[in-house]
Order: C-alpha cells, then structure tokens, then sequence
C-alpha cells in the first residue's frame, strides 16, 4: 500500500530570525495569525493522522492550523546539544572550529549533541514507524527535521542535508512504499 508522508514546516518564531539554534520561543501574533489563516481558507491537506514535532513552535502552529496532532519524540528538533538557545553568529564567535566541524563532518558532534549522522538516523527510523498504516499522514516538523527526512527518503548524500531550504509555513510531501519515496517538493500553504 502507499502511503503519503506530508510535512509541513512551522511558522516563523523570535528564535528562528535570529539565527538561534534550536531557540524553542513562541510563535508571535502576527506569525499565529498567518497560521490560522491557512487554516480558514482551507489550504491545509486532509490526512488520516496527525503528528507533531515536540517544540512548542510545532506546538503553536499544528494549533493554529486547526490540527489536534499527537507528539511524536522522534520527531523532535535536532539536539544541539550545550549550542541549544545560542546565536549561530555568537557559537561562531566562540568556537570557531567547532562550528567549522559540524558544517563540514556530518559525525562530528561538537555541541555534545547529535551529529547529523545521528539526526539523519533518527529521521529514518521516524519515516519507517510513519510508513504503517498506509494512508495520508500529516506532521508538523522543524525544518532540520524535514530537510533530514529528504536526505534519508531519497538517498541522498548526507551533505546535501546543507543544499536543502525548508520555508516556513511550507509542505513538502513523500509518497510511496517499502522504502521508494518520491518527492512533491514544498509548496507554500499561504
């Protein structure tokens, strides 16, 4: 049986304009509206179950769309780790080198977090538990979280995980079975 995976990418917070990593902040008025908004003109697709990343930002706007979705853990933002609420900019700063190494060793893990090896795993093992039962499934997840699923459905080079954008507010939809996705890529629900 086939089954369509859809994931939609949250809206945008504080922490997410500025860079933050992992930043965890609440969605703003103006965000939750655009969410809503979405939701009252029927742009978001219809499925049979509904997920949700852990965050609150998932949280917010999986609310706003109007979907009582479940938390699903390994759906969970990549883990930075002693990085987690920090500027990129500011670890930079910093740690130099340590970020030059997680931009460029996808097992290196400098934040004492996971790598995105680990994160690219994680996302594999989420995609087969979604595979069953077959149908239309729709998860609200962070962006890395999206570009991870990609990287791991389609076979891609882990590197590649850099080359992928993930808008907010956007669906990016799998379909297929047995491990063979194709890809629709993301479209802007607004």
């Amino acid at each position: 049986m086939t089954v369509r995976v859809m994931l939609i990418s949250p809206a945008v917070n504080a922490a997410l304009r500025e860079a933050r990593f992992e930043g965890d902040a609440p969605l703003d008025e103006a965000t939750a509206r655009g969410a809503a908004a979405v939701a009252a003109v029927g742009r978001v697709p219809g499925a049979d179950r509904h997920l949700r990343g852990p965050s609150e930002r998932c949280g917010r706007t999986a609310e706003a769309l109007g979907l009582e979705a479940l938390v699903e853990p390994l759906l969970a933002d990549w883990d930075m780790g002693r990085w987690r609420g920090q500027r990129l900019a500011d670890v930079g700063a910093v740690e130099p080198d340590a970020v030059s190494a997680w931009l460029t060793d996808p097992s290196a893990a400098p934040h004492g977090g996971e790598s995105l090896l680990d994160l690219v795993a994680r996302a594999g093992r989420a995609l087969e538990s979604l595979e069953s039962p077959a149908g239309r499934l729709l998860a609200v997840v962070e962006p890395a979280v999206v570009r991870a699923v990609l990287v791991r459905a389609l076979k891609l080079p882990v590197e590649a995980f850099w080359r992928l954008d993930v808008a907010p507010l956007s669906l990016t939809e799998l379909s297929g079975r047995s491990g063979r996705w194709n890809l629709r890529c993301g479209r802007p629900l607004n």
